[in-house]
């Protein structure tokens, strides 16, 4: 944007003004989204000599068969709702204010699609992790809706990680999410995410499982284990919760220090560590702890 002067006269004697120079500014502008209709047309060709000839070029395919949005339009619904974390009844708001109305419903119905459609992605990345050696897996529930009954029942949220790169490895770090809805129980293949159908994931859900039937506070993670050290310590002074902090600090120490090394690396450092550790707390009253 150029504002410049209506007159490039002098204002003194009338001469010509030149050019010595120019202040410049800057300010942050936004064009809103802009919703547009694309209109596709396809000629007909016919041959005068034969009746019976009509030529088309094929229609373009469609993401959703017979449906209204275009791939991008779909695009901007996913990545508004599970992104931005914006509902599709709040879209379907957002969309009636610019004039397009949009049932929910059918945003729903599009969202499916795209899901249907990525359905080869994720079960690709689903594949890729659980080959790995080494995976991180964690387990939560939530409530699901039952259509038709009035009430939600239990699902499963599983998510997966696989960490290589800071414990040395060559393959790239990789993180999924999934669902599991099933009713059939937390037992079955399908509640734990098709976490069963690997050696070392079998294994895994066997001891969570075992755990979880002996009624034992076991936990699979120092993040859990460091959770109720810490509500103790700062409800109050509790130097046993205080003092069990500073080790789990230590052993997050150690854990920086060893990041990205190889296994033969990090079980080296980790046993000069646990030996300078143990000579250091061995004049603290403080029981140590077995592991």
């Amino acid at each position: 944007m150029v504002v410049d002067i209506e007159d490039h006269a002098c204002p003194g004697c009338r001469n010509g003004l030149h050019r010595i120079g120019e202040d410049v500014s800057e300010r942050l502008d936004i064009v809103p989204a802009q919703l547009r209709v694309i209109v596709v047309r396809r000629p007909k060709y016919a041959c005068r000599a034969c009746e019976d000839v009509v030529v088309q070029a094929p229609a373009p395919a469609r993401l959703i068969e017979g449906g209204l949005p275009t791939e991008a339009t779909v695009a901007q619904v996913l990545v508004s709702k599970y992104a931005d974390h914006l509902p599709l009844y709040r879209q379907a708001q957002i969309y009636a204010r610019q004039g397009i109305n949009l049932d929910r419903s059918t945003l729903a119905d599009w969202v499916g699609s795209a899901a249907w459609h990525l359905r080869p992605v994720h079960e690709r990345l689903l594949g890729n992790l659980k080959s790995s050696p080494k995976l991180f897996a964690d387990e939560t529930t939530a409530p699901v809706l039952d259509p038709g009954r009035g009430k939600t029942k239990t699902g499963q949220l599983w998510a997966y990680a696989r960490d290589d790169p800071t414990m040395g490895g060559e393959r790239p770090a990789g993180r999924r999410l999934c669902l599991c809805a099933g009713s059939e129980g937390r037992a079955s293949d399908r509640s734990s995410g098709g976490l069963c159908r690997n050696p070392a994931g079998r294994r895994l859900w066997r001891l969570s499982r075992a755990r979880r039937q002996e009624r034992r506070d076991a936990r699979l993670c120092w993040a859990h284990v460091r959770r109720r050290f810490y509500e103790l310590a700062a409800a109050g002074p509790a130097p046993i919760a205080s003092e069990a902090l500073r080790r789990i600090a230590e052993l997050y120490r150690v854990e920086d220090d060893v990041r990205g090394r190889s296994a033969e690396q990090r079980a080296v450092s980790c046993a000069r560590t646990g030996a300078a550790r143990s000579s250091s707390n061995s004049n603290h009253g403080f029981a140590k702890s077995s592991g």
